[in-house]
């Protein structure tokens, strides 16, 4: 079964190549596509690297857009039944993929999230764990789900699943709003353990801890209450 690998990347030159070359050693059947998000760094000059790789597909935007911008522009390349996203950075482990699709393999789950804390707080700060475990009951409280980890840069899809998502998001709420568009659809998020190593800021994090968060907590409630029919395209086909 096919597995199209979503790698959006804006100026990822320290870890971009090793980010790929672990994808492409994983021991199953995959499609990579990586989107180059208006990188200004040596990003594009690595990815030239790759351009003739047969399980690489490489796609160039202009200007820097945001994670969910890229993501979307990622997704009419898709050929596989299943669609990881794999961020650029090393801070969640490739290796840990292979269990995260399995569960969409043996068609038992149509989404499944690498929760970084289902094996407790791992390497995270206890700044960050408090945040993320805060999120999570928030979602949970919201949607009537049981999930542990919202923001995880780890989410897998049936391929039908996310091609059906009327996403809008531009940049970091493509977590909060691809989860509160599932759950508003009834599908069930299934959740495996994933390893994590965070980085710092210095070392090149973009994520901005409070304002993100904050914008999260509003996407999430924002989807909550509006009408389904603004929300999906043909998702409630499923």
């Amino acid at each position: 079964m096919l597995v199209s690998v979503i790698i959006p990347a804006y100026n990822e030159e320290q870890t971009i190549g090793q980010v790929l070359e672990s994808v492409q050693s994983l021991p199953f059947e995959k499609q990579i596509i990586v989107v180059n998000d208006g990188s200004t760094d040596r990003t594009p000059t690595i990815l030239e690297q790759y351009a003739d790789e047969p399980d690489i597909t490489i796609v160039n935007c202009e200007k820097n857009s945001g994670k969910g911008s890229a993501i979307r522009s990622g997704i009419p390349f898709v050929r596989g039944k299943i669609v990881v996203i794999q961020d650029a950075d090393m801070e969640l482990s490739p290796s840990d993929i292979v269990e995260l699709v399995r569960p969409l393999k043996t068609e038992t789950a149509k989404v499944v999230y690498g929760s970084r804390f289902l094996n407790g707080r791992q390497n995270a700060s206890l700044q960050n764990y408090i945040a993320n475990r805060i999120l999570a009951v928030y979602t949970n409280i919201l949607y009537g789900s049981k999930i542990t980890d919202e923001s995880t840069g780890y989410k897998a899809f049936s391929s039908d699943v996310i091609r059906k998502l009327n996403l809008t998001c531009e940049g970091f709420e493509f977590c909060p709003e691809v989860t509160a568009k599932l759950l508003r659809a009834g599908f069930e998020i299934t959740e495996v353990p994933v390893s994590y190593f965070p980085r710092t800021k210095k070392e090149g994090k973009k994520l901005r801890f409070w304002s993100d968060g904050i914008f999260a907590a509003w996407t999430l409630l924002k989807y909550r209450f509006t009408t389904k029919s603004k929300l999906f395209k043909e998702i409630n086909e499923k």
